[in-house]
């Protein structure tokens, strides 16, 4: 494809190796070269861009992925959409694999719901579109002013177990929680495979901020008019780690879309093996693996972790050989060739439950 007659661009918004190298796969497949700007870090911190092409009247897709240093990629996400929308670009559509902040899509306590205001910035900057994959939460789309495609990484996930995993006709998906248990029955029916799902905690979690437990409190309000007292409130108390379905002498294969400190996999693991399941993997959309994440997996009973490239985790994955990865370029590039040619995304969606029958490309976890 000539890149001159194209009408559309595609620019990567940093210059970490891991962003570089997923654009360049994009663009390897859309058959287009990467656009030219470089991106780098004042003495002070500040955020610059320089963009060394023109783009009047082009459509633009800016490939960002979310580093250890999540705050710096948000800036060189806005840094650029707002140098190409003064450079007179027609359209600006950030690809962002995973989004950040998507954790923090509802109020707790006295907080705030940071993902709404990042929704607002980047509107701001001067985005009229994104392209993303497994949103924590769906909902977080009604928080844009502009269209959101949230595309699936299950279909690579799939394909994965069912190459990948010996005997997987002898597996069972796991939700480690009754919240992901409907993202596990997809999994479960599309293998035709059973379900299991765990339920209670081992320790307090982030959850105890959000559900209300201790609200209303447990002591009755005597103020106010005697007629108006709040009914007495029992505080929850969830119970210890139970599974419900039987794991015995079974492959177990826990699902979710981000895997980041990993306490509670582990903690899941160490339930499922002594319920006698024989061998345990995780598959994830988002590896962020923060923190001491690949020595509590290596130390761990889970077998192996198998993310996605959403998320760049290189260093982690040289920690621990456990971790695999699968490239999902393919769909995120066939995502930005639809939307260029104004072809249906949900016609992509139907496409993606078909990619089964094309084999993933699973990264090396060595460096040649």
């Amino acid at each position: 494809m000539n890149v001159a007659k194209s009408g559309y661009r595609v620019f990567s918004a940093n210059s970490t190796a891991a962003c570089t190298e997923l654009a360049k796969k994009i663009t390897e497949r859309l058959g287009v070269e990467l656009g030219k700007s470089v991106v780098y870090q004042e003495s002070n911190r500040e955020t610059r861009v320089d963009v060394k092409e023109s783009v009047r009247g082009q459509t633009i897709f800016i490939i960002q992925t979310i580093p250890r240093d999540v705050n710096t990629a948000i800036m060189e996400l806005l840094v650029m959409a707002y140098a190409l929308k003064t450079s007179c670009a027609k359209n600006i559509i950030g690809v962002i694999p995973y989004f950040p902040y998507s954790k923090q899509c509802k109020m707790r306590k006295r907080g705030s719901i940071v993902c709404k205001l990042l929704a607002s910035m980047l509107a701001k900057a001067g985005l009229t579109h994104i392209i993303t994959m497994d949103l924590h939460q769906k909902e977080i789309q009604g928080f844009f002013s502009f269209p959101v495609d949230n595309l699936r990484a299950s279909p690579f996930l799939l394909q994965y177990i069912q190459e990948e995993v010996p005997d997987y006709r002898n597996a069972i998906i796991v939700a480690k929680s009754p919240s992901a248990a409907k993202r596990a029955q997809s999994y479960a029916e599309r293998l035709r495979l059973g379900l299991a799902v765990m339920h209670g905690e081992a320790q307090c979690s982030e959850s105890d901020m959000a559900d209300g437990r201790h609200s209303p409190p447990c002591v009755r309000n005597t103020s106010g008019h005697p007629g108006l007292e709040l009914p007495l409130m029992m505080a929850k108390e969830k119970p210890p780690i139970t599974v419900v379905g039987d794991v015995g002498g079974r492959i177990a294969i826990i699902v979710d879309d981000i895997i980041d400190d990993v306490e509670d996999f582990v903690a899941a693991a160490e339930i499922l093996k002594e319920r006698g399941a024989y061998k345990i993997y995780i598959m994830a959309t988002h590896g962020l693996l923060s923190a001491d994440a690949p020595r509590l997996i290596e130390e761990s009973a889970i077998d192996e972790v198998v993310v996605t490239n959403t998320v760049p985790h290189e260093v982690q994955k040289l920690q621990c050989p456990k971790i695999k990865t699968v490239d999902v370029s393919m769909i995120l590039a066939e995502a930005i060739r639809r939307i260029h040619n104004g072809e249906s995304m949900p016609c992509e969606f139907r496409l993606t439950h078909q990619i089964h029958l094309i084999r993933p490309h699973v990264l090396s976890t060595t460096t040649h």
